[in-house]
């Protein structure tokens, strides 16, 4: 295959991901890969000099630009008027849902502040599952300068591991200009994210939404997008007015 039958074969794959989630009705994913299509497209028609498929290039180019700007119009309505909620139902065994592609769709540049509640940041699995939903944060587009945890307690010896390994993570994002504020709480059920550009993302498992593979040396051990899953829903929510309250009563 030639480089620029790559490229072309790379824009496809791309916006035939768009369509798809276009279909399904999840419009801000569905965007980033319209975008991510659209660019690559761009790409393909600067390298061709055939003018026959120059001439279908731009075509294919203006459709999904129109499609873009339509989704883009249809989300900020509906951010507007308080009235956006999408719904991903994530079926037992299923890959594809990685923290990149569930989360970075609303990581803007005007996210700064993210606050986590999740009752179940507690083991090293379930602590190493949020170190990766902050590096994403660290990858972001955004300027993110603030995370809050909120979770519950370990019990016995248990709790100190806890404690030590947030610590850890607390001190490693320092080197990134990011505090991360921990509290803890007994009470906290429900598993929420919030970022400060307005959008609220519940999911059914919190962050723990990911099976374990039976080895080290298995496909999907560290490609989380080829990771089997849990079953779960995941709610988005846009609300302009975000509630930034924390539940915790005892910080670390």
């Amino acid at each position: 295959m030639s480089k620029l039958a790559g490229m072309e074969a790379s824009a496809t794959s791309v916006l035939r991901r768009a369509v798809e989630l276009d279909g399904s009705s999840r419009l801000p994913e569905a965007l980033v890969c319209y975008q991510e299509g659209i660019q690559l497209l761009l790409d393909v028609l600067k390298a061709t000099t055939d003018e026959t498929k120059k001439s279908r290039y731009r075509e294919r180019i203006r459709e999904y630009m129109d499609r873009a700007e339509e989704i883009k119009k249809h989300v900020q309505l509906e951010k507007e008027a308080g009235k956006y909620h999408e719904q991903i139902h994530i079926a037992a065994g299923s890959v594809g849902y990685s923290y990149d592609r569930l989360f970075r769709p609303y990581m803007d540049q005007t996210l700064t502040e993210v606050w986590v509640d999740d009752p179940y940041i507690r083991s090293k699995h379930q602590i190493m599952n949020f170190l990766r939903f902050c590096e994403l944060l660290v990858k972001s587009a955004g300027q993110v300068r603030r995370i809050h945890l909120t979770t519950g307690e370990e019990e016995g010896p248990r709790l100190e591991e806890q404690q030590g390994r947030l610590r850890e993570l607390r001190d490693s994002l320092n080197k990134y200009s990011i505090s991360l504020d921990v509290q803890y709480s007994a009470t906290l059920h429900d598993r929420e994210i919030r970022f400060s550009n307005g959008w609220i993302i519940k999911i059914g498992r919190g962050l723990d939404i990911f099976k374990p593979t039976k080895g080290p040396f298995q496909i999907g051990f560290c490609d989380y997008d080829l990771r089997e899953c849990h079953e779960t829903t995941v709610d988005i929510f846009h609300n302009k007015h975000l509630k930034t309250t924390t539940h915790g009563d005892v910080s670390s």
